[in-house]
């Protein structure tokens, strides 16, 4: 198929690959490693947003961009929020903390505390898995799982 007379390709094209023209894989090559390159910087600026390193001594899972900090200790639950790396206001907050340690289970209220939520009592954390139910007010629930050693 040759083009219109007044339009002029300023360089040649030839066809290869079951009759494509080799401008168009060409084009299509280049734009999908571009796209790629693209993805690649987003998931990697992502990956280095904002800070997960524990602030407390203890555990952190992130659940939707939201750090949750677990400090447990035998006598001692707290909970520390922070969004993006700032500390999320957690007065109006409560959360459920669920304790499986071998065959037993627990279950924990955990209250506001100053900046972070906390409850007092016996708790057998080590090698426990903890369930914490977050309840942050204008928020979904969030489910938040802990492993601690």
């Amino acid at each position: 198929m040759k083009p219109p007379p007044s339009f002029r390709i300023p360089f040649p094209i030839s066809t290869t690959l079951k009759g494509q023209p080799m401008l168009t894989i060409r084009l299509l090559a280049a734009a999908t490693l571009l796209s790629l390159s693209t993805l690649t910087q987003a998931a990697d600026s992502h990956a280095h947003a904002h800070d997960h390193e524990p602030l407390h001594g203890g555990i952190v899972t992130e659940v939707k961009d939201v750090d949750y900090e677990l400090v447990a200790h035998h006598d001692v639950i707290q909970l520390h929020v922070r969004d993006h790396g700032k500390a999320v206001d957690l007065s109006q907050a409560a959360a459920k903390v669920t304790i499986l340690s071998g065959t037993e289970k627990q279950e924990v209220e955990l209250k506001p505390a100053g900046g972070y939520l906390e409850a007092r009592g016996a708790f057998k954390t080590t090698n426990a898995k903890i369930v914490a139910a977050v309840m942050l007010p204008g928020k979904p629930t969030a489910t938040v799982r802990f492993a601690v050693k």
